[in-house]
C-alpha cells in the first residue's frame, strides 16, 4: 500500500483539517492513554478510513501522541490538557463545547473511564450521540481470578475498538487492514544507526510492572547470544532515567548493541521501527507500536496473558512467549500486571534466554 499523504498542520490544537465540502460526517474518537492502547486504535483508524473515504475523524488524545496518527487520511488530533485547561469538570465541560463546535456529530468513546464519561454526559445534552467500548470486565475477571478461572480466548482490544464504530454505523473488517510502507529513514538515524547490511532488531526489555518485565539477568544472556552472530544489529528502547542507564551499559558491554533511548523524538523512533526487521518485546507499548507497522513482534509474557486481548496486532501465536501454565496454572492473574499471588512474582523468569534467542533467530532468518 503506498505511504498516505498528510494534510497540512495548523497551529491549532487540531492538525490534519480537511475542506468541509469533502467530509460527510466528523466523528470524534477518545483514547487519552496509555501508549500501547493508543497505538491499537492506529489499524482500526486506518481500516475505518479507507473504507469510508468522506469520513473526517478527530482524535482526542495527548499532544505526545500525535506522530502515531500522522499519515492516516482524514484523521487529525486534538490535544486533551487533562492536567491543564481540560482539568476537572468545569475543563472537560469547555473541551466538549470546543469539540462540538468543531462540527463533531458522533463520538467513538475508546477509553471508558471517569474523564471520559463525563464527556459522554455533555454530548447527550448537546444531541451528539456517543458509543462507548465494551471492555468484557466480567470476561477478564473470569479468565484473571484464582478459582473457577474460564481460560479462554477473549475477543482482542482492536476489534473491541471496530466494534465501537460498528454501533456508530460504520462497520469496519479488520481483515481488510493494510499496512504503510516503510518510513524514509533520515540522516540523523542512519548516522545513529549505521549503515552496515544488518538484520535490525528492536529490542524493549522494560514494562510498568516487574512482573511483565524479562529480568536483566536473563536479558543479558539473551543480548549475549545475539551478540555472537555478526548478521545482528541489537537496537535498544526505554524511557527513564533509570532505564537508559541500564540500557546504555548493555550497548557499551556487548558489541552489535546501541541504545536509542532518550536519543530520538517519537515520531523519529516510529521512523526507525517502521524499518525493524523484528521486535522484541514484553506486554507493553513498543509490541504494540512495531506491530503498527507489520512489524514481527516476539513478546514474553509474566502474568498477563494473550487471552485477555493485548496481544500486538496480527502477529502470529506462537510469537508470543510464555511461562510454564502447568507450573503457574493461576495465569493470567491479573490484565494489567499489577496483582498476583504469593510465589507468581518472577514466573516470567521460567521463560529460559535460549528459548528467547532462539525465536529472534527463527523470526529473522
Amino acid at each position: 500500500m503506498k505511504k498516505k499523504t498528510s494534510f497540512n498542520k495548523r497551529n491549532s490544537p487540531l492538525s490534519g483539517e480537511v475542506p468541509q465540502a469533502e467530509v460527510s460526517s466528523h466523528i470524534l474518537v477518545i483514547r487519552l492513554s496509555a501508549m500501547g492502547d493508543v497505538a491499537m486504535t492506529v489499524p482500526v483508524l486506518r481500516v475505518l478510513t479507507a473504507t469510508y473515504p468522506h469520513l473526517k475523524v478527530s482524535v482526542l488524545t495527548r499532544g505526545f501522541f500525535k506522530p502515531m496518527f500522522k499519515d492516516i487520511p482524514r484523521v487529525s488530533v486534538y490535544e486533551a490538557d487533562v492536567n491543564g485547561i481540560h482539568s476537572g469538570v468545569i475543563g472537560l465541560c469547555r473541551l466538549a463545547k470546543d469539540l462540538r463546535d468543531m462540527g463533531i456529530d458522533k463520538v467513538a468513546d475508546l477509553h471508558d473511564v471517569l474523564r471520559s464519561n463525563v464527556l459522554k454526559s455533555v454530548f447527550y445534552m448537546f444531541g451528539i450521540p456517543v458509543k462507548q467500548i465494551d471492555k468484557g470486565r466480567s470476561e477478564k475477571k473470569a479468565l484473571t481470578r484464582e478459582n473457577n478461572k474460564i481460560f479462554k480466548q477473549l475477543k482482542p482490544t482492536v476489534q473491541r475498538y471496530a466494534d465501537v464504530f460498528d454501533a456508530l454505523g460504520y462497520p469496519v473488517d479488520l481483515n481488510t487492514h493494510q499496512f504503510p510502507e516503510k518510513e524514509k529513514i533520515s540522516e540523523k538515524i542512519r548516522i545513529l544507526v549505521g549503515t552496515e547490511p544488518k538484520k535490525w532488531l528492536g529490542i524493549a526489555p522494560f514494562a510498568q510492572h516487574d512482573s511483565k518485565a524479562y529480568p536483566a539477568v536473563l536479558m543479558e544472556e539473551v543480548l549475549g547470544k545475539l551478540n555472537e552472530n555478526p548478521k545482528i544489529k541489537v537496537l535498544l528502547f526505554g524511557g527513564g532515567n533509570k532505564e537508559k542507564q541500564q540500557l546504555e551499559t548493555w550497548a557499551a558491554r556487548f558489541k552489535n548493541t546501541l541504545s536509542i533511548a532518550g536519543k530520538l523524538t517519537l515520531a523519529e523512533e516510529l521512523a526507525l521501527i517502521s524499518n525493524l526487521d523484528a521486535m522484541l518485546s514484553m506486554d507493553s507499548g513498543n509490541g504494540h507500536m512495531a506491530a503498527m507497522y507489520g512489524i514481527p513482534v516476539i513478546s514474553i509474557w509474566g502474568v498477563t496473558h494473550p487471552y485477555a486481548g493485548f496481544r500486538p496486532f496480527n502477529q502470529p501465536q506462537e510469537y508470543s512467549l510464555l511461562p510454564d501454565l502447568n507450573k503457574y496454572p493461576k495465569i493470567p492473574t491479573s490484565v494489567y500486571g499489577n496483582k498476583f499471588p504469593e510465589a507468581y512474582e518472577n514466573v516470567i523468569s521460567s521463560i529460559p534466554p535460549k528459548s528467547v534467542s532462539r525465536k529472534i533467530e527463527e523470526v529473522l532468518f
